[in-house]
């Protein structure tokens, strides 16, 4: 059996162990993020190999979202604009 490669997005940094994932959360993270991390890790029961994978989980997308253009948009969008969205879209489904 060989090695399948890993795909990954190149405009992601490398987040494939902690290690990774720590110098990621320093360098691309939301401010707080890699403190948090490691907080929550340290809390964690690492015997709880679920619990840790979905810390890790949260923290690989945080950074997925802060490095992805669209995504950091689709944060900056004001309430009132998202608001106005929803509107438009329930007026349309209540049309058909």
């Amino acid at each position: 059996m060989t090695a399948q490669p890993e795909h990954r997005d190149p405009a992601l940094p490398p987040m494939g162990t902690l290690t990774e994932l720590r110098t990621a959360l320093r360098r691309h993270g939301f401010p707080g993020d890699a403190e948090t991390f490691e907080q929550e890790l340290a809390a964690a029961n690492l015997d709880d190999l679920a619990a840790v994978r979905g810390i890790v989980q949260a923290y690989r997308h945080r950074v997925t979202l802060h490095c992805t253009p669209e995504a950091m948009e689709a944060l900056a969008r004001s309430t009132d604009d998202v608001e106005a969205e929803l509107r438009r879209k329930l007026a349309a489904e209540g049309g058909r």
